[in-house]
């Protein structure tokens, strides 16, 4: 059986890999590591199919050292034993060379085991990982390693892999290929950056491209069924998934309704609909707020309608709540004061309840001094007595700093007014 064109076409020099300029180009701290020859542990992140395998293998074979591949997903502990086993022997006199894809699959005492033999460099180890390292590979590997990051790759440079995919399956299949107008481009920026991708979409469309007057034609159309929604990069439980999420967040606070309904619509097309959902309800406390209280109840109006219509009407309710919290005015006043007030707490400033504020509901208050000289406010002007509320320790502790927008301006206003009435009642 033949293997994937993505595979039979790989690289064999980092001067062929598409993409990776940042990491491969004239001068990149990695491409000068290999040609220097002393390789360290390194681990290689980033989506599929953006050249961490073909570049592992690249400088795998540029060492003089013994290789073995090993997969997470199904390595076993006395897999990982066998090549420590053979360390010391005439065949591994150079060192080992171990290269580990899909590293997040091992669990920790797999991860372990490989600990010892990578700090005294009898294991060099590159591994690839497409979840990201800081959560999913043990800290002491981390530390002994080098992480480089793989970018998804440029519609543009995707091109180059495209054609020479095309013209390899036409003399492989030694018949002549017609690609109508865009079919190329159409490819590239239909894969959402990942090479292999693209390359399985050329070997599907010749494939199946029918023979006519001795050449197999290419069509538009047959480029959009072989690469539909092909474009998302999204795993619910991957990074693909809280990038998308934090950028939306960060485009509503950012007041950019065009970048934020862009980012909603990947969360939508992907069949996300609850995570939206949750995020605009945080948006709406946490990033509108105090500037605009109302905001709440309209948002979450929004969100139930949403829920109960279900995709692909949810769109609608999502989109009018997405586009009234961008163009919203903006305050975090609410979120400094409850993140202060709980710092105080966690770090033990809190002191004793001054006893007018303690229940007093109960026989026997009385005689423990409970509720005594505590003042009901709504009798005095302003429906406001002053009074101590916070414990003596933090008596003078502000965790409200009331902002400059038109809402929290009028509620200082207020305030100031209320005191002041307590002022001309003094001076009385």
């Amino acid at each position: 059986m033949a293997a994937p064109l993505a595979d039979r076409i790989r690289p064999d020099s980092l001067d062929d890999v598409v993409g990776q300029a940042h990491l491969l180009g004239p001068g990149a701290v990695l491409r000068r590591m290999v040609n220097s020859g002393h390789i360290t542990n390194m681990i290689f992140y980033g989506p599929s199919g953006v050249g961490k395998t073909t570049v592992a293998r690249i400088i795998a074979q540029k060492t003089g050292k013994t290789l073995h591949k090993l997969n997470g997903t199904s390595a076993s502990v006395s897999d990982i034993k066998e090549i420590i086993n053979g360390l010391g022997t005439f065949e591994a006199m150079g060192g080992v060379l171990l290269y580990l894809d899909e590293i997040q699959y091992l669990n920790k005492k797999q991860q372990q085991s490989l600990l010892e033999f990578i700090e005294n460099g009898q294991i060099t180890l590159i591994a690839s990982t497409t979840e990201n390292p800081y959560f999913y590979v043990y800290n002491a590997i981390l530390s002994r390693s080098t992480v480089f990051e793989f970018k998804p790759v440029d519609a543009a440079d995707i091109e180059a892999a495209v054609r020479r995919a095309f013209a390899i399956l036409e003399q492989e299949q030694q018949t002549p290929l017609e690609l109508e107008d865009g079919v190329v481009e159409a490819i590239a920026l239909g894969c959402g950056g990942d090479v292999r991708k693209s390359i399985n979409a050329v070997e599907m469309c010749v494939l199946s491209a029918p023979v006519q007057d001795g050449r197999r034609c290419i069509g538009m159309d047959a480029v959009e069924q072989v690469s539909q929604r092909s474009a998302m990069r999204y795993d619910r439980d991957g990074d693909a998934h809280y990038d998308i999420l934090s950028a939306f967040h960060k485009s509503v606070r950012g007041s950019d309704e065009n970048a934020a309904l862009h980012y909603l619509a990947r969360l939508l097309v992907a069949g996300d609909l609850l995570s939206p959902c949750r995020r605009l309800l945080c948006i709406a406390c946490e990033d509108i707020g105090l500037a605009w209280p109302q905001a709440i109840p309209i948002v979450k109006a929004c969100v139930d309608s949403a829920l109960q219509l279900g995709l692909p009407e949810a769109r609608l309710p999502l989109a009018d709540a997405t586009i009234l919290l961008c163009t919203a005015p903006k305050s975090n006043a609410g979120v400094l004061a409850i993140d202060a007030a709980m710092a105080d707490v966690k770090n033990g400033k809190t002191g004793d309840i001054p006893a007018y504020l303690k229940d007093s509901h109960y026989s026997g208050a009385k005689k423990l001094g409970r509720g005594l000289t505590y003042q009901y406010p709504h009798p005095y002007p302003g429906h406001y007595y002053p009074q101590q509320y916070l414990p003596d320790e933090i008596r003078d502790r502000v965790y409200y700093q009331f902002q400059d927008n038109k809402t929290e301006q009028a509620a200082a206003a207020y305030r100031k007014q209320i005191l002041g009435l307590w002022e001309e009642k003094g001076k009385k």
